[in-house]
This record gives C-alpha cells, sequence and structure tokens, in this order.
C-alpha cells in the first residue's frame, strides 16, 4: 500500500538519526521508477546519482544543468516517502556566493542531505585549491542554515577520482570541510581497509560514506567493523541497467536476434510492484 508522505522535517529528522550509530546502505536510484522499486526493497534513504540521471537524459556525467538537477531532485522527493540525499555535483557554480544560491535552491526542493564536491572538470586542474574548496563547503554550510539548518551537508574529497590517490590530501581536505561545517564526509575511489580505516579515525566522530561501485571482497559487515555509517553505490546500479539494455539491443541490431531479451522482467510484476508500492 502507497504510504503517505512525511513533511520534509520529518524525512530530515529521520535522516539525521540514521548517521548517529550502525551502518546503512544508501543506495542510488536515477528516475522515479527506480526510487520506488529502492522503497519497496526497505532501504532506509535514497541518495540521487548524478551520472545515472545524467545517462537517462542522453548525456555524459556532469552535463546536466543546474535546473535540470533540481527538477529531478524535486521529482524524486515527491515519489518516495524515503529522505533523499542530493549528489549536487560542485553546487553548479566555482564562487562560494554561487555555491550558496544554488544550495538554496537544492534545500527548497525537500532534500534531506546533499553533497558538494571539490573537483573543478578541468583535467588540467582537477581540485579546487584547499582555501576555495573550504569556502565552498562554508558556503553551503551556511545557506544550509539560513534555510533551517536540518538538511546534512556531505562534503566530498574527490582526490582518488581525479588521479591524485594520495590518503593523506585526502584526509586533510575532509577534515578541512569538517572543521567549516560538513555533517558528513566522503572520499569517493578509497577501498582498502585500510584507507577506509584511516578515513573514519581521521575525521571521527563525524559519519563517513563509503562509495563501493562495483564488486569488492569487503562486505557490507566489515566495512561496518570499519566504523564506516553508511555505502552507496553512485551510478552502479543504473550502470547495470544499462548493461541489461545494451546487450539485448546490440544483439538485435548486430545479430536480428532476440537472445538478449531472455531473463527481462516480467511485466506484470512490475506493473503489481507499483500498483502496490
Amino acid at each position: 500500500m502507497i504510504q503517505a508522505h512525511p513533511s520534509a522535517a520529518d524525512k530530515r529528522r529521520t535522516f539525521l538519526k540514521l548517521h548517529e550509530a550502525g551502518c546503512f546502505v544508501i543506495p542510488n536510484p536515477w528516475d522515479a521508477g527506480s526510487a520506488r522499486f529502492l522503497q519497496g526493497l526497505g532501504f532506509k534513504a535514497l541518495a540521487t546519482t548524478s551520472s545515472g540521471f545524467a545517462w537517462s537524459r542522453g548525456r555524459p556525467d556532469g552535463g546536466i544543468s543546474r535546473d535540470e538537477a533540481l527538477a529531478h531532485l524535486a521529482d524524486l522527493v515527491q515519489a518516495t516517502h524515503l529522505p533523499v540525499n542530493a549528489d549536487f555535483e560542485h553546487g553548479f557554480a566555482d564562487d562560494a556566493a554561487g555555491v550558496a544560491a544554488n544550495v538554496r535552491l537544492a534545500v527548497g526542493t525537500g532534500v534531506a542531505g546533499l553533497s558538494i564536491e571539490d573537483s573543478t572538470g578541468d583535467a588540467s586542474h582537477p581540485l579546487y585549491d584547499l582555501d576555495t574548496a573550504v569556502d565552498r563547503v562554508r558556503a553551503a554550510r551556511g545557506a544550509i542554515d539560513r534555510m533551517g539548518g536540518d538538511a546534512l551537508l556531505v562534503a566530498r574529497a574527490e582526490c582518488f577520482l581525479v588521479g591524485q590517490p594520495d590518503i593523506q590530501q585526502t584526509i586533510a581536505r575532509l577534515n578541512a570541510y569538517a572543521n567549516v561545517g560538513a555533517d558528513c564526509l566522503y572520499a569517493p575511489g578509497i577501498s582498502t581497509p585500510a584507507q577506509i580505516s584511516a578515513v573514519v579515525a581521521a575525521v571521527a566522530p563525524k559519519p563517513v560514506n563509503l562509495l563501493v561501485s562495483k564488486p569488492s571482497e569487503i562486505n557490507l559487515q566489515r566495512i561496518a567493523q570499519l566504523g564506516v555509517r553508511r555505502v552507496s553505490v553512485g551510478g552502479a546500479l543504473a550502470r547495470c541497467a544499462w548493461e541489461g539494455f545494451m546487450r539485448a539491443a546490440r544483439q538485435i541490431a548486430e545479430q536480428g536476434n532476440f537472445d538478449g531479451l531472455v531473463g527481462a522482467a516480467s511485466g506484470q510484476e512490475l506493473d503489481a510492484f507499483f500498483r502496490d508500492n
């Protein structure tokens, strides 16, 4: 049965509570249907994926405008009664004032939290210098506080994703972001127990988000033992869906057969799920 939607404030209180103890998975839907399905599986919160949404619009990751992202956030917030964390990329602005203005718009969609990256999108200068990055997180914090202060701010150190896999630089950035008000810290790309433990210890007692976007020898139980508070999968679920679609479509186009349709989800099952959830 479809549940009544809790208020944005209720979702935010629930979301903050999840970050206080234990370890939870926050999977990443890319549209309303995938959000509803994940809700039906019993997950406690969801996070958007910039890449998954961009691909659904025929764009590369990073190719979505601010206004498209805001509309997408509003769509997912309305699609589910779960708290939604926004992958808000680099805040759709380089300067702190622009980040603050855009964060206010994002909070206005009803999201329970949002993340801000320190990557520039410029391969020749992939990370904002530390002072600028800190100013951007500080501006995001101020914007959230002016909107009531109940949305959670996640600050991301993108070092490992931009070819700078330096754990000490990563930790230094995360600590700097924590010091200006980030509630949760996130270093996508770290993967070994040593790296994970180092980040968790360095920013404690603030919670850490771990990205697991491919098969890993470290399972959820081990991740929890390492002290991680929440686990996301980024665009991985969207990539799984795309893999099935691309395989089947290529077989039709290139081989003239329909063998790739074997194993497709049942339309009756999907219809029944969306009628009841």
